[in-house]
């Protein structure tokens, strides 16, 4: 474990929460400094399921509430393989006794404003939350910088690692931290990785294969917004929105390709 840096402004980090996300949190806090989480309540199936049968149709929407539910199912049964890569990459995936955590309705909501404006940070980082508005984002006083599961643009939205490789692209099986705007990770990337899956990897366990080979760039990336860089790099790729799999897609997929 690396000695953490005395930060020169508090460090916050947006989220949901999730295995994979507190691992980035806890390399973040080694090796930069402590780290405030504000922790959204998730939105409610009910409300996702609406939301996306308005934008894609109800078709859509419900062949990808299947492969949510068969994902969850999934972790389940797949629980002992994901302990191994825990053990393995030496990831820390729970809150650590003394951690902050503070509890907001949304990020979009008054009350995680007021947190921020309150902490004063130096930089946020948003990883596994809700889509800023632009009236959120205007009103944050720091940098804001997303953590995305997927290299953007070309695999902006959802699961970037499973549709790389669903698509052939194995290549770009990776991560981007990137500056935050209005759009869906559209904002200038500062920094990617690129990785490898493993045996035995499936959909329910790329997010902690990416964030084990994702923690050094979350870390640079945060530490060089503190210090006011914010430069950015040009992918040189295409630019696409992803959603979930449906389910019909999913098991094709993992019977054709074999990529679960």
């Amino acid at each position: 474990m690396a000695a953490s840096e005395s930060s020169p402004r508090p460090i916050v980090v947006v989220t949901e929460g999730g295995p994979h996300i507190w691992a980035i949190v806890n390399a973040i806090a080694d090796r930069v400094g402590p780290v405030s989480v504000i922790l959204e309540t998730p939105e409610s199936k009910k409300h996702l399921l609406l939301g996306r049968a308005r934008r894609q149709g109800w078709i859509s929407a419900i062949g990808q509430l299947g492969t949510m539910v068969l994902t969850r199912l999934g972790k389940r049964f797949l629980a002992g393989h994901a302990a191994r890569l825990i053990a393995e990459e030496e990831l820390e995936t729970e809150p650590r006794p003394g951690q902050t955590v503070i509890h907001v309705p949304s990020a979009n909501g008054p009350e995680c404003l007021k947190e921020i404006a309150s902490i004063k940070p130096g930089v946020v980082l948003l990883a596994g939350c809700r889509l800023l508005s632009k009236d959120t984002l205007a009103r944050m006083p720091c940098p804001v910088l997303n953590y995305h599961a997927g290299i953007a643009p070309k695999y902006r939205g959802m699961n970037g690692g499973y549709w790389a490789l669903a698509s052939g692209d194995a290549q770009n099986f990776g991560t981007t931290v990137h500056l935050v705007d209005a759009g869906v990770d559209t904002g200038g990337a500062l920094k990617q990785a690129r990785g490898k899956p493993k045996r035995g990897d499936t959909i329910a366990s790329y997010a902690l294969r990416q964030a084990a080979f994702s923690r050094d760039i979350c870390v640079e990336a945060v530490r060089n917004a503190l210090a006011g860089k914010l430069d950015t790099i040009d992918p040189r790729l295409p630019s696409k929105q992803w959603y979930h799999p449906t389910i019909w897609f999913y098991l094709w997929t993992g019977l054709t390709k074999h990529v679960w």
